[in-house]
């Protein structure tokens, strides 16, 4: 009885303070809200674009993270564990380096990372709507966390076929939901100054 006492305690403190960051920084949660709403459109409109972009711009994060990795790794070679740091560097490299040479596969294997992404990030947002719940419109944050878990699913039942589009577009919408969520919120919370 005293541990369901003090968690509720614990969330009533954590609303209160994301109240206060709501109505204090409600400018910057609708800046970001507005500007993933347009990346998220921008993403639907070119589906194949997003879903190139995000294959090659990780290529190039994990190809020059390598790169680093390696190089530090080289640097300090008497460090312990010098095995394991060369193996991680290397295979980031390789990676990066597939992901460039063969974007095809890459987007297969990033479709399903992202499948699992929106499964994950879903959970989070209704896990998170859940504790917001007393708050003005903590339904918004539902909503988002049901749409990206029901993108999970979509994604996972049409896997290879449609990867090439599907990715950039379901990306988009993701980012256009989490956006309207932020918008919403932070106009509640302007009209408490």
């Amino acid at each position: 009885m005293i541990k369901i006492e003090t968690n509720t305690i614990e969330i009533k403190q954590i609303q209160q303070k994301m109240q206060h960051y709501f109505h204090t920084h409600w400018k910057l949660f609708l800046a970001e809200g507005i500007f993933l709403i347009i990346l998220g459109i921008i993403a639907v409109l070119v589906p194949h674009f997003f879903t190139v972009a995000i294959v090659v711009s990780l290529g190039w994060i994990l190809l020059f993270g390598g790169i680093f990795l390696i190089s530090r790794t080289l640097l300090f070679f008497r460090m312990p564990g010098f095995g394991w740091w060369l193996f991680m560097g290397i295979l980031q490299l390789l990676v990066g380096y597939l992901f460039l040479a063969q974007p095809l596969e890459g987007i297969l294997t990033l479709t399903m990372l992202m499948t699992l992404f929106f499964a994950l990030e879903g959970l989070a947002k209704i896990s998170f709507a859940l504790i917001m719940r007393p708050l003005a419109h903590w339904g918004y944050v539902l909503f988002s966390g049901l749409t990206a878990l029901i993108l999970a699913v979509v994604v996972w039942m049409g896997w290879p076929g449609t990867a090439d589009w599907l990715l950039g577009l379901f990306f988009g919408i993701n980012l256009f939901f989490g956006g309207w969520s932020l918008v919403n919120i932070s106009l509640r919370y302007k009209d408490s100054d």
